[in-house]
């Protein structure tokens, strides 16, 4: 949800108006539960509380007399929205009877409650580990109270990911919860979650089909105690006689990604060249002019240490090349990226068979090559095509183009990041470096797709923003940082 949340933020949907509508939800819940009466509403200092605090305005409204038991300090209030909607209810406070207002600093200061209704909007999917005071108190009251339990998103104690109880949590008779239900609501004891009400607070359909900087929160984080190569490392395999910045590029995007280590493996005749585009890339000769069997078994090898592969990046279409890479397939062990020439000769019937997650990155004329089917015009169509073809060859796939389409055969994502002047020969290159780069850090093959998708492309649209579309692939690799600090 905070990934929801932060995409209709960015897509123009504030927070404000996401709590506005969620508050309304439960007052309007609360309605159809009871008649006008006493509620008590119990508030915690994070978004759920701020939901209750609009709820209460909203219950005032509706002919109720409401009783707000905050649990902290104001200045303790995480966000903007929970502040503002705070600041309302205190200057209606001084002008109505109805509205009492009660600041918890410590348990010693409650007390039983009498309300007919009693809302938990204490900490809802912010439950972490063992309740603390006055919390646990709380939820103590509200247990042992007589009137009807509304929880807000989460009964408070209950972890909102797995359903369990650790602790304590609030019983509720009634859970309402906004969008979607939780999968801790669906794993949940009735006991707890009661009967589960899902609020709609006018999120559209569109901020979870199509990536956002708020799908950034998946990145996994790093501890303050890794050491190199705990990070990810990455196995770049491509490169020919005529091709050596495809390869370097993928291989400083997986770097920009934030893995350890990055590799190239490619043929002898270009690897100074491929070199000579950092000194923070590793480089390993193969043969002469193009990868061929004879580099099979050192491939194989150095894979052997690589978390994920890259494999296409400017390898050619030579015939013993082909020979080599349908060899190899069947015996990697790591997750694979697919692009460039490598879709136009590998066997399909291979990768479908792998069983280790692949992801496929063609645009429309590779996706022909490989799949053998024309991409139609329309995007509902496209998207049919790619979700039937990724389930089909049983990994994942991303169609470039205006609108990338990301399927791993049941889910789909859409891209919109990125502009004309990304036709730029090489920013494909620099798409597969991030993806490998995600792989290698834990990321499933799925996730790493449309993350990827998106970070190149607003990479992108940073680099269009500097130079118009006059700008190179090595320009995207140079904004990906600014992209994972949005």
């Amino acid at each position: 949800m905070n990934i929801i949340d932060s995409n209709a933020s960015a897509m123009g949907i504030s927070r404000l108006v996401l709590m506005e509508n969620a508050g309304r939800g439960i007052a309007n819940s609360i309605f159809d539960i009871s008649k006008p009466c006493k509620v008590a509403i119990f508030a915690g200092t994070g978004g759920n509380g701020g939901d209750g605090f609009v709820a209460a305005r909203h219950l005032l409204n509706m002919g109720f007399e409401v009783d707000i038991y905050f649990l902290g300090h104001p200045l303790d209030i995480k966000s903007h929205e929970s502040f503002k909607n705070w600041e309302i209810l205190k200057n209606i406070s001084i002008k109505t009877n109805s509205l009492g207002i009660h600041v918890i600093k410590d348990s010693s200061q409650l007390e039983s409650t009498n309300s007919a209704v009693v809302v938990d909007a204490i900490l809802g999917t912010g439950t972490k580990g063992k309740i603390r005071e006055p919390v646990s108190s709380a939820i103590d009251i509200i247990n042992n109270s007589n009137g009807t339990v509304i929880a807000v998103d989460i009964p408070t104690g209950l972890n909102p990911q797995t359903g369990m109880v650790n602790h304590k949590a609030v019983e509720a008779d009634f859970t309402i919860t906004f969008h979607k239900k939780k999968k801790g609501l669906k794993n949940g004891d009735t006991r707890y979650v009661g009967r589960i009400v899902v609020c709609d607070i006018g999120i559209p359909k569109e901020v979870e089909l199509f990536t956002g900087s708020g799908d950034l929160l998946r990145l996994n984080g790093r501890g303050s105690a890794t050491h190199k190569g705990q990070n990810g490392n990455v196995l770049v395999v491509g490169g020919s006689n005529e091709y050596s910045g495809a390869p370097a590029l993928a291989a400083l995007s997986a770097l920009r990604s934030g893995v350890d280590i990055s590799m190239v493996a490619c043929p002898t005749s270009v690897a100074s060249s491929i070199r000579s585009y950092s000194p923070d890339l590793i480089v390993k000769g193969l043969s002469d002019n193009y990868i061929n069997f004879n580099d099979t078994s050192k491939i194989l090898e150095l894979s052997k240490k690589a978390d994920s592969m890259v494999i296409g990046c400017g390898i050619g279409m030579e015939e013993e090349t082909s020979l080599a890479l349908n060899e190899m397939i069947e015996k990697i062990q790591n997750p694979i990226v697919i692009d460039a020439d490598a879709l136009k000769i590998l066997d399909s019937d291979l990768i479908s068979g792998h069983r280790n997650e692949i992801v496929l990155t063609p645009h429309k004329a590779e996706f022909k090559a490989f799949f053998g089917v024309d991409i139609p015009e329309k995007l509902s169509q496209k998207i049919d095509v790619v979700l039937e073809y990724s389930k089909e060859c049983r990994c994942t796939v991303v169609l470039k183009g205006n609108v990338d389409i990301i399927s791993n055969g049941e889910s789909v994502k859409l891209n919109a990041t990125g502009n004309p002047g990304m036709t730029v020969g090489g920013t494909g290159d620099v798409l597969a470096g991030l993806i490998g780069g995600l792989l290698a850090q834990g990321h499933n093959a799925y996730e790493s797709a449309y993350l990827g998708a998106f970070i190149n492309g607003t990479a992108g649209d940073i680099a269009e923003k500097e130079y118009g579309y006059n700008f190179l692939a090595s320009d995207v690799i140079k904004y990906i940082p600014m992209v994972f600090n949005i």
